[in-house]
């Protein structure tokens, strides 16, 4: 019988809230075994999320993916748990901190929060933002005024607040005329703003290029619009049974629900295409 082919000329990305996760945040056992083995046979295997080092520690540690650094802050960074450093890292424009700043003002109601590359700030009352920082503990500081927080290594800004006011501010952003920003939407009571062609996507293609992987064999997984243009750009994209179906009309493959083990599925799609 032929030995299956080995699957270190493979890299698969995963977002992890929905869709490595399940609805209720847990990991489900069939993504654990599956990646281990996917893993086990050579694979290289990351988590791609807008979160910052710090919050995606205990999500990366937990699984046999230390080999293989992963995508931070939407795309803004890549992060090597290993070495505990940030390996590449693109940081907003001094434009894109200006426009950032003049919107936090436009819109005092609404808490700014930035991620810069080691450290988050909360600008405003704060109260979107504690919540933020709170679930994970992160290291921050609340600088009342966005004047006052350093311009320097800015990987991306969240204004953070009432669905109503957040539509606002995404208008605000959307009717600018080629800003040097991305734009992002990660949920009605948020809205985001990174370097221009920032995103989960380009991040991966970059870790791509440090492994040596072609990008017709990068691949990914995800469930929400943020992660659309991740999905856009890899060569084999997927998306979770509970996504919308934009994300389905771009995906080579609709895994499960999420709670039912999406990634395995993904996983398990990736080494029978390798295998062919």
């Amino acid at each position: 019988m032929e030995d299956k082919k080995t699957l270190s000329d493979w890299l698969v990305a995963s977002d992890i809230d929905g869709t490595l996760n399940n609805k209720f945040r847990k990991l489900p056992e069939r993504n654990e075994k599956a990646i281990q083995h996917f893993v086990s046979m050579g694979g290289h295997f990351t988590l791609a999320s807008g979160r910052n080092p710090q919050s995606m520690e205990k999500h990366f540690r937990r699984l046999p993916i230390a080999d293989t650094p992963a995508v931070v802050i939407n795309g803004a960074g890549l992060y090597d748990f290993k070495k505990n450093e940030m390996i590449y890292f693109n940081a907003m424009s001094d434009e894109g901190m200006s426009l950032a700043t003049e919107a936090a003002k436009k819109f005092p109601l609404v808490d700014v929060i930035v991620v810069a590359k080691d450290i988050i700030y909360i600008t405003g009352a704060g109260w979107f933002g504690k919540l933020f920082v709170s679930a994970d503990k992160l290291d921050h500081r609340h600088i009342k005024n966005i004047d006052d927080v350093p311009k320097e290594n800015w990987g991306k800004v969240i204004f953070s607040g009432d669905p109503f006011s957040i539509s606002k501010v995404k208008k605000h952003f959307e009717e600018m005329t080629n800003p040097d920003l991305t734009l992002m939407s990660s949920s009605v009571c948020s809205f985001e703003i990174l370097a221009r062609n920032t995103h989960k996507g380009t991040a991966v293609m970059k870790l791509a290029e440090i492994l040596g992987i072609d990008s017709s064999h990068t691949c990914a997984i995800g469930d929400y619009f943020n992660d659309f243009d991740m999905l856009k750009t890899v060569g084999v994209p997927a998306c979770c049974g509970q996504a919308p179906k934009e994300l389905k009309e771009v995906s080579e493959f609709v895994a499960c629900h999420c709670n039912n083990g999406a990634v395995a599925d993904f996983l398990e799609y990736i080494e029978s295409k390798a295998n062919k």
